[in-house]
Formats: C-alpha cells, sequence, structure tokens
C-alpha cells in the first residue's frame, strides 16, 4: 500500500481515499474500539480545556463533538484527532475576558476562513519552516502559562476581584489569596494529577483521566467536602448540542478582533501540522497539509456556529487513536459521536465534577506539553538557546505572537549572520 508521499498535494479527504481503498466490517471494529478509546480521553479533557479557557463546560465538548467529527471527515491525515486543545487556553481566555463569547465566537470563525484560505492557497508547506527553538520555546511557554492558570481552582483560591490574564499580576493576586486556601480542593487536584501520572506508568493503556475524575467526583461526593463544582459554577452541562447561530458582527469588531484571530489562526496552522506530522512518524503515512488546513478551518467555522471554541489537530489524542489500532478518518468521527452520547445520557452527573480535579488533569496536560528535555539540549547551542529563551519568555510575559515573531526574527538574523560570515571567509 502506498504511504501517500504521491498524493499529497492533492485536496481530497483521507476518508474518501481510505474508502475508496475499500473499508470492511474489521476495519469498522477496529475504528469503534480506537474512536470510543479517544473518547474516554477527550471527555474530562474537554471540559478542563474549556474551563481553564474562561467559558463552560460544555463549550469544550461541543467543540469536540462538531470539530472533531469534520476534522476527521474532511482532514487530510488518516488518523489526526481534532478539538479543544491546551495550547489555546491563553489565547481563548484571553480573548473570551477581553470580547465576551460572542467576540470569541467571531475570532475563532475568522480564524477558520483564514486557516480555510491558507490551505486553499497552498501554503501549508510553509509553516514547516518555523525553526525548531521557537516551537519548542512557545510550547515550554504555553505550559507555564497553563500550570499558572490553574492555580487558583487547584488550591481552592477565592480572589477579591477578576483573575489577571498576564503570568505576573496573576501570581500577586493568588499569593494575596493564599488566606482563602482550601486543603480540600489542593488535595483532590494533587491527588487527581498524581494518578493520572502513577496509572500511566503502570497501565499506560487505562483511561487515568476519566477514571481519576471519576474517583474525585466520588470522594467530594460522598465526603461532602467543601469545594466548588461544575454544578456549583455553571449549573451543570446540557443535553446535547445547541441551534446553531452566527456570531453577531459589525465591521468595527470585525476590525478589533482581527488581531486575535490571527493568532489563533498562526497557531492552529501549527499544532494542526505538528500533530499530523507526528502521526506520519508514527505509521509510516504521509498527510496532505494543505486539505488539512481546510478542514481545521472549516471545523473552526462549523464549532463558532455551535457555541464552541478553537478546533485544532490534538497530538496525544491523535496518538491514542493510532495506538489504540485506528485504521481510517471513520474512528475519530465516531470519537465525535461517542462524545455527543455522553452529552445525551449522561450530562446530569457532570455537575459533581470537582473543578480542582479538573484543575489536576491540567497540570498533567502542562507537565506533559513542555518538552523538557529538548529544552535543555537546545540550550546547548548558544544561537539556539537565545531563540528558545526569547520566544518562551515574550510568550509568557507577554502573549504568544509577541514570542513568535521575535524568535522567528532572532532565527532569521543568525542565519542571515552565518550565511555573510561564510560569504566573506570565501574571499
Amino acid at each position: 500500500m502506498p504511504d501517500g508521499t504521491a498524493t499529497s498535494h492533492l485536496y481530497r479527504p483521507k476518508l474518501a481515499t481510505s474508502l475508496a481503498e475499500g473499508y470492511g466490517l474489521g476495519d469498522l471494529r477496529a475504528d469503534a474500539m480506537a474512536g470510543m478509546t479517544v473518547a474516554i480521553l477527550a471527555l474530562p479533557l474537554s471540559m478542563a480545556i474549556a474551563v481553564a479557557s474562561g467559558v463552560s463546560p460544555d463549550r469544550g465538548l461541543y467543540t469536540a463533538i462538531i470539530g472533531g467529527f469534520l476534522v476527521s471527515a474532511l482532514g487530510g491525515s488518516r488518523f489526526q484527532i481534532g478539538g479543544p486543545a491546551g495550547a489555546f487556553i491563553v489565547l481563548v481566555s484571553a480573548t473570551a475576558a477581553k470580547y465576551g463569547v460572542t467576540g470569541l465566537a467571531l475570532a475563532v470563525m475568522l480564524s477558520g476562513l483564514m486557516l480555510a484560505l491558507v490551505g486553499a492557497l497552498r501554503l501549508g508547506r510553509f509553516i514547516r519552516y518555523i525553526p525548531h527553538p521557537v516551537t519548542v520555546g512557545f510550547t515550554a511557554g504555553i505550559a507555564v502559562t497553563i500550570l499558572a492558570s490553574q492555580l487558583k481552582d487547584l488550591g481552592g483560591l477565592k480572589l477579591s476581584g477578576a483573575e489577571p490574564g498576564p503570568v505576573i499580576p496573576k501570581l500577586i493576586a493568588l499569593a494575596a489569596a493564599v488566606p482563602t486556601f482550601s486543603p480540600a480542593a489542593l488535595a483532590l487536584g494533587v491527588g487527581v494529577a498524581a494518578f493520572i501520572l502513577i496509572l500511566r506508568r503502570l497501565k499506560p493503556t487505562w483511561p487515568g483521566m476519566l477514571a481519576a475524575v471519576a474517583l474525585a467526583t466520588v470522594a467530594a461526593s460522598l465526603l461532602r467536602l467543601p469545594v466548588e463544582t461544575i454544578g456549583t459554577r455553571f449549573g451543570g452541562i446540557p443535553r446535547g448540542l445547541p441551534a446553531p447561530h452566527l456570531p453577531a458582527a459589525t465591521w468595527a469588531q470585525v476590525q478589533a478582533i482581527m488581531p486575535a484571530a490571527l493568532s489563533f489562526t498562526l497557531l492552529g496552522g501549527l499544532e494542526s501540522l505538528l500533530s499530523a506530522k507526528v502521526a506520519d512518524g508514527m505509521t509510516g503515512r504521509v498527510h496532505r497539509p494543505n486539505m488539512e488546513l481546510v478542514a481545521q478551518g472549516l471545523a473552526n467555522v462549523a464549532s463558532s456556529v455551535f457555541g464552541g471554541i478553537s478546533v485544532t489537530g490534538t497530538i496525544a489524542r491523535t496518538a491514542t487513536n493510532i495506538r489504540a489500532g485506528a485504521r481510517s478518518p471513520v474512528s475519530g468521527m465516531l470519537h465525535a459521536a461517542f462524545l455527543l452520547l455522553f452529552m445525551l445520557i449522561a450530562a446530569p452527573l457532570a455537575r459533581y465534577i470537582p473543578l480542582a480535579a479538573l484543575a489536576g488533569v491540567l497540570v498533567v496536560v502542562a507537565w506533559n506539553m513542555a518538552e523538557k528535555k529538548e529544552f535543555a539540549s537546545l540550550l546547548a547551542n548558544w544561537r539556539a538557546g537565545v531563540v528558545l529563551i526569547a520566544t518562551f519568555g515574550l510568550t509568557i510575559l507577554h502573549d504568544l505572537t509577541a514570542g513568535i515573531l521575535a524568535g522567528c526574527g532572532l532565527a532569521v538574523l543568525f542565519w542571515a549572520a552565518s550565511k555573510l560570515r561564510r560569504k566573506f571567509s570565501r574571499t
């Protein structure tokens, strides 16, 4: 069977290719098992990412269901799983805080249109030229920012006002709220994180995140622990999807929201193609980058219409899909269907989930996201180290876009300087 290299330039969904090659009952069984496995992982993760992003947990599920289905049905990768991603927490929370949920929906829709345009213009190949120290730097910066964003719920802290977005003011505000610290919340959050990490080492195929959140929920209910839950903050999650609606927009709103939409587009393209590349490495297949970007764009537009947040390819869920034996994009479509089934049947149970437990899940996400060994190895080269530290520092202290632009700018300067040195050394 060809690996797909010869057709990687095509605008043809991998689903169509998979079905044309022949798809039988055995393939459906394998895809159903993989889809169920990924759904079990995506269930607590989607809600946790949404809560950390400053929106209600149901919006994370809408994103995984609508966006995840379309990423698999229309995408250029056989195994890509789409949904809300930890890398977007900082951007989503900042956009929601500044422009509200309506502004966030507009930013997601605009970024989706831009992603589809990038793919349609065959610009996906250029994203791969982002320097490696830049990707490691902004990923580590996002991981630190996610960790900082979870300290409030992890410790059950009560702030006198709104939680600041930037990391330094956030830490100052959290330090002032230390007297409101809740031992019960911290015990649940740390317990969830520890359980996931230990179970991953002992039983890597078991659904550690779902099991940890379920056990924490049961413990909090039986022991009547004084901790905040999804129900006390958000009132639970609905049974099913909302009616689709376009976000209201004026030209002035579009202009105001455009910088955020550009950031969503840049990060979405990077994350999606990086995840697809990881899938290629695990399977020996080759994805279609421009088709993937078009699909990601359409998925973001649809997510915004149904009240979801940003959709992108997710490395952890994609890798889980492959390890679970997926054979085609049908597994990703079924993962979305299983999540919808959960909303239809078990949505009332979600109101009892402690927010500290979801914070514990995201502590693990942040820990896994930071490429610690790669970060340390890049520091050994001073040029790569400068690019890395600049990207990392500005991502934390300012924002993702500033970090990426600074890192890419420095990388270009170093590249130009090395070219000039070689030129003069020959003369």
